[in-house]
């Protein structure tokens, strides 16, 4: 069984959707992450900050998923990483109301001792400059590196992000963000493009719409699992890339063909993950729903075709 690392935020959260709205909850990228990884009973860690007003309660909820938390930084007079945000009713697009950094501003990653030779690292959505910092500080090259970003980055850090996906093995983005980091309209062809920047594989992700896998002329697609109701979306794009890295670390099998299994558990675990406000859902999930809904996935995507 590999280690992994998880780099990313550790945060609270505040989200209001058609259902309803929240106080100040449980967030933060590398939180999702790492708790949808926790589903393969790994050797994970997380490395993050948070503020002297994060509680050992939240910390304790980590630990109780054995995921090692001796890379969270706490920053006793400081205050916690803090985004706001509103849903629109088709639950695609929403408003960011509040970003506060905090002590997330002045983060330089350190990774445990024990963690330092690990073989899988996933790069939650940070300042490309804290994720080269934490490939750096690795005693030895990782089988896999899997980069998460997002558009902000791409607006404000282009240079640097170029730096790391240069030094990626998988990166997972969405199709809007595929779309501006390429210049290129069509998916086929901003994978490609990506490709030529470093990373062998590719995985787009569209939402309530699935996700999309490409290694040089090969491409997968797996959907995502039609849902009754989606309370907040908030966290499933972690949730996705938590448990494709859970699932490749787990198995130590780096192929397409076995990618293609991770993005289907990293679908079915997104899919768990909308259906109640923020980590709420992740918390409580239980091994025999995740076999339950993997067989629904089965159900839904095999199909016989006699071709004549």
């Amino acid at each position: 069984m590999s280690k992994l690392v998880i780099v990313g935020t550790v945060a609270f959260d505040a989200i209001e959707t058609p259902f309803g709205k929240t106080d100040k909850i449980l967030g933060g990228a590398a939180t999702f992450i790492g708790l949808a990884a926790s589903q393969f009973k790994l050797d994970a860690s997380i490395v993050s900050v948070v503020g002297g007003d994060f509680p050992q309660e939240y910390l304790n909820l980590l630990s109780n998923k054995n995921i090692d938390i001796s890379g969270v930084e706490i920053v006793k007079d400081g205050k916690t990483f803090f985004w706001s945000g509103r849903y629109h009713n088709d639950m695609n697009s929403r408003d960011t109301l509040v970003t506060e950094l905090n002590v997330l501003a002045d983060f330089n990653p350190v990774v445990p001792k024990e963690y330092k030779d690990a073989e899988v690292v996933m790069l939650g959505n940070l300042h490309p400059m804290v994720q080269m910092g934490v490939l750096d500080q690795m005693s030895s090259k990782p089988k896999m590196v899997i980069l998460d970003t997002m558009n902000f980055w791409m607006d404000n850090a282009l240079e640097d992000l170029h730096k790391v996906i240069k030094r990626t093995d998988v990166i997972t983005i969405n199709d809007e963000e595929a779309r501006q980091l390429t210049g290129e309209y069509s998916l086929v062809v901003a994978a490609r493009k990506i490709h030529e920047m470093g990373p062998k594989y590719v995985v787009i992700k569209k939402g309530e719409h699935g996700a999309l896998l490409f290694h040089d002329d090969n491409v997968f697609y797996a959907p995502a699992l039609p849902l009754e109701e989606v309370f907040d979306p908030t966290g499933a794009g972690d949730t996705f890339a938590g448990g494709f890295a859970g699932f490749i670390a787990r198995s130590g099998d780096m192929s397409f063909e076995n990618m293609k299994n991770a993005v289907i558990y990293g679908s079915t675990l997104a899919s768990f993950c909308v259906e109640k406000f923020g980590t709420e859902r992740m918390l409580n999930l239980k091994g025999d729903e995740v076999r339950k809904r993997l067989q629904q996935f089965k159900n839904l995507t095999q199909f016989e075709i006699e071709l004549t």
